[in-house]
């Protein structure tokens, strides 16, 4: 892989080549895409959508959005980072073409605030539901009907491939999707493979799967722009973009701290022993007298949340540049902060967060009635799915059918592709939107 290609600018229906000098400076391409990203309402439903704690009352708690955003900026400081020592490593990426150390920012940026964007209500548990009412529900049913890749496309429901569907699909006025450029759409892509098959290596980027059959051409295609390595052409994956290593570091970074932030200020976690675990992560950057200044646990909890997202971006810095030639070649197997020398600091501070928060009582209560939602809603909206394909629709199919969106397009050519236009609109949908949504159908609201 080389970086002329890897930065491309270019975008869905493009047939002229963007040269990166020829860039307008106060409207640069890269940040364009994160336009259209925070102004899409995929992003916006993002602010009613489970970080941890779903339905949350409190300020204290991050949302999808605040996640989202935290990443995004955290992103953007690694790939500014990164890219001002890979313009010294390559001066002529900046020299002939123009490109600059806040370019790599804003396509990182860009990626990291997209994310999270295909992730269903409910957080996680919600990828699951859909997942399981496939595999072990009533959807087991229609398994005959699907190949095995677009049935294990169900089972394992990824919002990594979701997101990628929102970004890039195409309806009527909105050819492409959000139309970003494949630089973005690249660094976007964690696991550049088909859900099939399932795990085949230890390498980070087979952990799980980042497109649906139904976007298959299209990430084919922005691969190939890009220039990402083939390691299975039968199966259709590739090499990861390098930037979707530090899209990914900026993720991990957030939700490990700022998860156990939020744990401790909603008293999960124990102030005295959670800082302990902190400290040890700032102890070569902390100014002990201010530290000792600061009169409450929100700001206490504040000052060495920052110091340590600061020594966690510089330790991925460090490990991408000393790791880049392994990283183009598509040989780094593994997370930036995987091989991190605060390897065992990160360990300790998220067991402690699956523990006292993920798997508080609060928590798994309100998992619990997101799984009857979410396997509420499938199972009125997949049969009618299944019943527009085979031609038998019942009065109630078509009283559903009209209360659907007009973006949900149902037809009797596919029964993949309108499970998956269901699946997609469920997905959409903000926790409380989602809740909404089950009580009208189950007539215990109008």
């Amino acid at each position: 892989m080389n970086w002329e290609q890897l930065l491309s600018l270019k975008r869905y229906g493009d047939t002229n080549k963007r040269l990166r000098k020829e860039q307008d400076e106060t409207r640069l391409g890269f940040e364009v895409d994160y336009d259209r990203i925070i102004f899409s309402s995929e992003f916006r439903s993002l602010q009613d959508k489970t970080q941890v704690v779903p339905l949350s009352k409190t300020d204290f708690v991050h949302t999808r959005l605040t996640h989202s955003l935290e990443v995004s900026v955290v992103g953007r400081s690694l790939g500014r980072q990164v890219g001002r020592l890979l313009l010294q490593k390559y001066p002529h990426l900046q020299n002939i073409h123009g490109y600059q150390a806040n370019d790599f920012g804003a396509i990182v940026a860009a990626a990291a605030l997209a994310h999270d964007i295909g992730n269903p209500p409910f957080g996680h548990s919600g990828e699951k539901t859909i997942g399981a009412y496939f595999k072990d529900g009533a959807g087991k049913s229609l398994k005959s009907a699907l190949t095995d890749k677009q049935y294990q496309d169900l089972c394992d429901f990824e919002g990594n491939a979701n997101g990628f569907k929102i970004l890039t699909e195409s309806r009527i006025g909105r050819e492409g999707g959000l139309r970003l450029s494949y630089a973005t759409l690249g660094a976007f892509m964690k696991y550049p493979k088909a859900s099939l098959p399932k795990k085949p290596t230890l390498h980070i980027a087979d952990k799980k799967y980042g497109f649906f059959q139904s976007e298959e051409d299209t990430f084919i295609a922005i691969s190939e722009e890009l220039g990402l390595n083939v390691r299975d052409k039968e199966n259709t994956s590739f090499a990861r973009h390098p930037l979707a290593f530090l899209v990914e570091a900026a993720d991990d970074i957030c939700y490990t701290i700022i998860d156990f932030e939020d744990g401790i200020n909603l008293g999960l976690i124990e102030e005295e022993y959670a800082l302990e675990y902190l400290i040890k992560l700032v102890k070569n950057t902390i100014n002990t007298d201010k530290y000792s200044a600061l009169k409450t646990t929100e700001d206490r909890v504040s000052y060495l949340r920052a110091l340590a997202i600061g020594t966690l971006i510089n330790e991925a810095v460090s490990i991408f540049i000393a790791n880049e030639d392994k990283i183009l070649l598509g040989e780094f197997d593994t997370g930036l902060l995987d091989v991190s020398s605060y390897k065992a600091q990160i360990k300790d501070i998220i067991n402690i967060s699956i523990k006292n928060v993920y798997q508080s009582e609060e928590v798994v209560n309100k998992e619990i009635a997101g799984y009857r939602v979410l396997d509420g809603l499938l199972s009125t909206f997949v049969t009618v799915a299944n019943n527009v394909y085979t031609g038998n629709l019942s009065a109630y199919d078509k009283l559903v059918i009209k209360a659907l969106p007009e973006t949900v397009s149902l037809s009797n050519s596919s029964l993949y592709e309108n499970i998956m236009a269901v699946c997609l609109y469920i997905s959409k949908l903000s926790d409380s939107n989602a809740m909404a949504l089950f009580h009208r159908i189950n007539g215990n609201s109008i």
